[in-house]
This record gives C-alpha cells, structure tokens and sequence, in this order.
C-alpha cells in the first residue's frame, strides 16, 4: 500500500480526551509531526462533554441555585424558585463551561501545530491508521508511534432495560427533559453519589440509592464514608445498602419506572439513574488484529511505560482502566509519548495521587486509609480536626466537615489524607505535596498557615494526632 508522504506521523493518536489532548501537545511540544483522530462532533471525550466537567458543573449549579451554602448562614432562604426549575435553566453553566473546554482543547491543538481529523480509527496494521472519514471516504496515515486514548462509555448490563426512556446512563442523564420528582441512583459508586446528591440538592427530588454491597464507596476510609452516608441522609438522600433491583416495570398509565427490590420494597420514580461502570472504547479498531492484547470489558494491557504488547503502540486514560481519573489520563499520556520518543522532560507517574468526589459534601483522599495503614505497617495513630472548630470553617458554616491524617506512630511519617467538606479536592493538595516528600506531621506543626483558612485545619489534626501518642506513651509508662 502506498502511503503518500503528506500521510506519514511520527505519531497518530486516536481520541481527543485528557489523555489523548495531552499525550499529543507533548509530543507536539518537542516538534513532533502528530495527528489526532476523533470520532465524535466534539472534541474532549467524556471528561469534557459527558462527565467530568458536565457533572461537577451542574453540582455547581445546583448549590447555587438552591441557596444550600448559604440558608443556615444568614438565616434566610436566599434559594431561587426551584419548583418551577426548568431544565434549561439547570444545564445553562454547565453548557457554557462544556463549550469553553471544547474550544480551550481545539487551540492547544492548533498552537501546537496538530492536524485534526475527524473520524473513526481502524489498525489496518500496526504502523497504518486507517480514518473512516466524518466527511465520507477513507485516509490512511502512516504512524511511527500510535497512542490510543478512546476513552470508556457507560457499561450497560443486559438485565436493565435501558431502551426504556425513563432509564439513563450516565451519558443520558444529562439529557434530561425534566426536572425528576423521584430519582432513583442504581449503584453507590462516585458517579452515581455525585448525580444522587446533586439532585438532593435541589430540594426538589426525592432521590433514593440502592447499592448491593454493604456501603457505598467503598473505597473510602470506613470512618468517612458513614459520615457522608449521614450526610447524605441529611440531605434528604435515601440510602438502601445490601438490596438490588429483581424486576423493572412501568407504572400503569404513566412515564416513569416502577421497581422491585430483593427484600421485597417496591418503588416508583420518575427516572432511574443506573450507575454500573464503564467500558473501555475499542470497538472495531482491529486491536487484537495488530497484535494487542485486550482484558475484560476492552481495557488494553500495558507495562509501566504505556506500552501494548506492541511496543510502539501505547495506550492511556480510561482505555486502559484504573484509577481512571482524568488527572492521571493526562500524566499518563505525557509519560507514554515522553517514553516513546526518548524524552528526559517526564520519565513516570507519581506514586501518590488524589482522588476527588464531587459530592455534596465534597471528598477527597490521599494515599493509604485507617484500615490499609494499619495491614501494612506495624504501629498506626490518626490525627483529626473538624470543620467546627475551625474559624473559617465557621465562616463557610460547614459543621460535618472534617480532616483525617494517617501516619506511623514511631516515624510520623505521613501515610494518608481524608477530607470531608467544603473544597476538600483543594485542601488534599497539602497533604498530597507532604506524602510524595516522605514527609511527617511534624510540617503542620512547624509550618504558618494563614489565618483564617481551612488549611489551619492540618495543623490541629497534626495536633489531635500527637496527643494521641503522648496518651499512648503516658499508659505504656
């Protein structure tokens, strides 16, 4: 097959997502010919137009336009009229920040001199792309280095009817029609706590989960995950654990769901959110054709470096499965093209990396929970501070939050952060800064905060935790 040269990269990267942008500016970046595919009308993959930017935005919206922030504050009710909230009223921020992002994504392309082209990718081989152009016909490029970064759609499992209107993923659910009265969230997982109390929120739904394990996130530290499960009861949010969905049905002679539980409760909602997972996006690329392996639900096997069992084919972001963060879908994307091309600029990923959940009260987390810590290494202790007893945490009245430190005992080596409340994905940065430096709580108590701050807050649970080992030692003696 003859390729014309105007045709020839020295890398080819299928999808526009945070991995796929990044991985092609930094590639770019060293003066690199690069050209990026996209299959979809915008540029950004799930994380701009479907679920990290759409649903953290809308959380936005829904403090904001219920006045939950600031009823308890001024002591009255500062909320809009959201009995008659339309939807185009709850979705128009998130729209604008949806079409900022798009736009921001099409100029670092442009700036970095990437060719876009808009289609969908078939390995004809390993070094041919072959582009099913949006346009019509075909075009063929020939890559040193191909990196595919697709990205993961919703996973639907067959036993939920989703051809059933009322019944979303999490794609559709930013389709909505309406405001729901009832909102019923299948799955206890981030995605489904976030839109759970996002509605919640709105004071205007009735929202109930329905998770089949024992708790929901259950990654979290035991101890903050029940105080976001009060939290959420609070709200309003009705949490069933330990219980699943045996049969779906429509209500008679209305839109809706109506469904029975395996303990026998049954409930009619307007919609149903099923939160279930996600699955990697490689459908008919001929993957496993060139010589890619491929694990469940389509993620692609890589080693350390991102590379496939093709070495000069790589592969990042959700396509590749956990954590599935579009923070480290970015990294990972510089890391595999700065390994590709024999770059100095990023050799790998941090070890350390937080995670944030955009719920309503907002999480994040550091490195190793109570429980971890405590399998892993011989002697534990945990520093705590609240929210409460904090001035700014007075001044934002953000009673339930609260910071959580993990270290070792002998050491005081730093071993993980929780923080539940009001800007916990800022205030993990900190601690993160601290672990990734080998540090120990010692830094928060040497260190001057300003004042006041919710910052302040690692200082008192650096506090809490020294306290602890000084009772520790007073018994022992």
């Amino acid at each position: 097959m003859r390729v014309e040269e105007a045709d020839k990269y020295d890398l080819v990267v299928v999808g526009s997502g945070p991995a796929g942008e990044k991985g092609a500016a930094q590639a770019a970046y060293f003066g690199k010919r690069v050209a990026l595919i996209e299959r979809n009308k915008e540029l950004g993959g799930a994380c701009a137009v479907t679920g990290t930017l759409p649903s953290k935005t809308l959380r936005e919206s829904a403090l904001f336009l219920s006045g939950l922030r600031q009823r308890e504050i001024y002591g009255v009710s500062t909320s809009v009229k959201t009995q008659n909230l339309s939807v185009n009223a709850f979705m128009a921020h998130k729209d604008r920040v949806v079409r900022a992002e798009i736009d921001r994504i099409q100029h670092n392309l442009d700036r970095h001199k990437i060719e876009l082209i808009k289609g969908s990718a078939t390995l004809v081989d390993p070094h041919t792309v072959r582009v099913t152009l949006a346009e019509g016909g075909t075009r063929d490029l020939r890559a040193e280095v191909i990196l595919i970064a697709t990205g993961s759609s919703p996973w639907r499992p067959p036993n939920i009817p989703f051809s059933d209107p009322d019944i979303d993923d999490s794609d559709k659910v930013l389709t909505l029609d309406r405001i729901p009265g009832h909102f019923i969230v299948l799955g206890g997982g981030v995605i489904g706590c976030e839109y759970a109390s996002i509605f919640a929120a709105l004071g205007i739904s009735q929202v109930t989960i329905i998770e089949g394990r024992d708790r929901i996130l259950g990654f979290l530290d035991p101890e903050i995950g029940d105080i976001l499960t009060a939290s959420f009861r609070r709200l309003g949010i009705d949490v069933i654990v330990k219980d699943r969905i045996v049969k779906y049905e429509k209500p008679e002679g209305q839109r809706g769901v109506k469904v029975t539980l395996e303990s026998g409760r049954v409930l009619v909602a307007d919609r149903l959110l099923a939160a279930a997972g996600r699955s990697s996006n490689v459908e008919g690329m001929n993957l496993d054709g060139v010589g890619v392996k491929m694990g469940e639900r389509g993620k692609i096997e890589i080693n350390e470096h991102y590379q496939t069992s093709v070495p000069h084919i790589y592969a990042a972001g959700d396509v590749v499965g956990w954590p599935s963060l579009a923070a480290t879908s970015m990294e990972q994307g510089r890391v595999a093209m700065c390994h590709a091309f024999q770059l100095s600029y990023k050799t790998k990923m941090a070890n350390t990396f937080p995670y944030g959940l955009y719920t309503i009260p907002e999480v994040s987390i550091c490195g190793l929970s109570e429980e971890e810590a405590r399998r892993k290494h011989a002697d534990v202790e945990v520093g705590r501070a609240y929210y409460r007893d904090n001035a700014r945490g007075q001044i934002v009245n953000d009673p339930e939050g609260i910071l959580k430190l993990v270290f070792d005992a002998k050491t005081k080596k730093l071993y993980g952060v929780h923080i539940l409340g009001e800007r916990a994905t800022e205030l993990v940065h900190l601690g993160q800064a601290v672990m990734t430096l080998d540090g120990t709580i010692d830094y928060f108590i040497q260190t001057v905060f300003n004042y006041p701050t919710l910052s302040e807050i690692y200082k008192y649970a650096a506090y809490d935790g020294l306290g602890r080992l000084a009772r520790r030692a007073a018994t022992a003696g």
